[in-house]
């Protein structure tokens, strides 16, 4: 059984016992987290596609850990015009481990 959700802006293939990194989400590691927004859940003999999101269908899921990513390097520059910025920026994420999938 496979589900596609919605979370961050993204979309994610998720299945039980996967582990996915996605933009931050609140909360600590050990708590668990349901995700709403299914777009497409599959099972052995089944297939349900929402529109836009399956009704009732949620993804259980347990944040692993919180982090920051590494450092992306902005650099702007104009030559010959004495013009140029370097920005950094470290992008927040949570790991997730996926428990179940409920219809």
């Amino acid at each position: 059984m496979f589900a596609v959700i919605k979370t961050g802006g993204k979309q994610y293939k998720v299945a039980p016992g996967d582990v996915i990194k996605v933009e931050k989400l609140p909360g600590e590691p050990g708590e668990t987290v349901e995700l709403s927004e299914v777009l497409l859940v599959a099972g052995e003999d089944r297939l349900e596609v929402g529109t836009p999101v399956v009704e009732g269908a949620r993804v259980k899921a347990t944040i692993v850990d919180q982090g920051r990513s590494r450092k992306i390097i902005v650099f702007k520059k104009k030559r010959r015009k004495n013009y140029k910025r370097k920005r950094g920026h470290r992008q927040y994420y949570t790991v997730l481990k996926i428990d179940e999938i409920v219809m």
